[in-house]
């Protein structure tokens, strides 16, 4: 296929060519591995300014999508990819092959470092979703950074530099210049920009940006980042919500009623931690879901109301594909019981017979297809099994059909939400962009005064 950018694209394109070292942060479906490879051919090909490029990037990206996008686009169907998964074995081998381009996963760049140390052999590394390198604490953001002054390019892509907030960003510029803008520590940005905010004691839980430290981070980081919004430089489908509220049968309110009531008293009033948090209100999704798990991990299966308002949806979707967002492995496995049409995304095959139109049924975890993945070609449909908290893994999930690309006029998106549950609270904090963590505690408190008023 002939490749002819669009001017924003064309203008990210010479960006990313005139910095050694650049942010990409363009919303999905605007083309950001397009312009990377292209980027990437130039320095390649045209200037034989760099000899291997390393793309870091979430498996099923780093398996499929660069070396499809590659292969779509005529000028660039002369570059060689190598793909460093599997085995350690099998990446040695990988490694050895004669490339321009070799992708990798993000969990295995401690191991790519360790393997080569000094003798760094990457003078291009382009990261997708540099977001995923947000956190300073970990071991792939340590591994990184110690070969940062080896790497002669470097460009971050991402549609999500902050989700869920301004201190996501140290990290991600952190590898962009080494410190120059940010600061060199973690906590000296830290304590810059921000003021404490909700805490227990010596501990913190949230930091709050002191007045105008946004505008002052964006201004000292505009000169490598650049992003721009979809609406006017893209034409996108519709996007069309759609909240199905799912009543719960007697039975299984009571059930939630009784969870829902004994855990959050039986905490007393000591203050809740985010850990005791999050168990509580992880076993009242599992129910809202349709089951929940015990202590051995046994699925006790409690009502099917969802799965009934799925079989709805797909009576209604009168054969057009539909992708399902599930968010664990017991609604995963009774859609399949259910559903026997039903496949679960697994690797590129899958995404390949997705986009053919050969699969009526695609199941998909957010974590494991919310970055990267163009499923777009197959379906146009959007269904999830109940809502989660986090901003970041929603946008990038509904993105994989709502993009540029897209057939249909329209992208759906249905969310199935158990009246009367905390799945209420996770969409109101997807409505209001809010963190996920801080509005999932905030509705756990808000949920143990109730029960307090009514108990005295």
């Amino acid at each position: 296929m002939k490749y002819s950018p669009h001017e924003y694209q064309s203008f990210c394109i010479d960006y990313l060519l005139e910095r050694p070292a650049a942010g990409l942060f363009l919303k999905p479906g605007m083309g950001k591995t397009s312009i990377a490879l292209t980027a990437a051919e130039r320095l390649l090909y045209d200037s034989f300014d760099v000899s291997k490029v390393l793309v870091i990037a979430p498996l099923r990206v780093a398996e499929d999508t660069w070396s499809r996008e590659s292969e779509k686009w005529d000028h660039l169907r002369h570059l060689r990819v190598s793909r460093v998964l599997g085995s350690a074995k099998e990446r040695r081998a990988a490694l050895a092959r004669k490339a321009d381009i070799y992708c990798i996963n993000r969990e295995n760049v401690p191991w790519l470092v360790k393997l080569y140390g000094l003798s760094w052999p990457f003078d291009l590394v382009i990261v997708d979703e540099l977001s995923s390198f947000r956190n300073p604490s970990a071991q792939r953001f340590k591994a990184l950074r110690k070969v940062r002054p080896l790497i002669k390019y470097l460009w971050g892509l991402t549609g999500t530099p902050r989700p869920r907030s301004l201190l996501d960003l140290w990290a991600q510029v952190y590898l962009l210049d080494q410190g120059r803008r940010l600061g060199k520590t973690y906590t000296e940005y830290r304590n810059q920009y921000f003021i404490p905010g909700h805490r227990n004691g010596y501990v913190i839980y949230e930091w709050t940006p002191r007045p105008g430290a946004a505008a002052e981070i964006y201004k000292k980081i505009s000169d490598i980042c650049v992003s721009l919004e979809t609406e006017g430089n893209v034409k996108m489908p519709e996007l069309v919500k759609t909240v199905r509220l799912v009543a719960l049968s007697p039975e299984a309110r009571a059930q939630y009623d009784s969870l829902e009531r004994d855990a959050i008293l039986s905490l007393g009033d000591t203050i809740i931690d985010a850990g005791s948090a999050a168990a509580v209100n992880g076993k009242l999704m599992q129910i809202a879901g349709g089951a929940v798990y015990d202590e051995d991990h046994r699925t006790h299966e409690l009502n099917t109301e969802k799965l009934d308002a799925l079989e709805d949806i797909l009576a209604e979707a009168d054969g057009e594909p539909v992708l399902v967002a599930y968010r664990y492995q017991h609604e995963r496995d009774r859609i399949m019981a259910r559903f026997p049409q039903a496949v679960q995304l697994k690797d590129s095959k899958t995404i390949a017979a997705w986009n053919r139109g050969e699969i009526p049924l695609l199941l998909a975890h957010p974590a494991g297809a919310g970055h990267g993945l163009n499923l777009q070609d197959g379906g146009h449909i959007i269904v999830w099994f109940g809502p989660i908290y986090d901003l970041e893994l929603w946008e990038q999930f509904i993105d994989r059909l709502h993009r540029q690309g897209q057939r249909s006029a329209t992208t759906s998106v249905i969310v199935l939400v158990a009246e009367g549950t905390v799945e209420l609270d996770a969409m109101q904090s997807l409505d209001a962009k809010e963190d996920g963590q801080a509005a999932m505690m905030r509705a756990i408190r808000a949920r143990i005064k109730k029960f307090r008023e009514v108990g005295t």
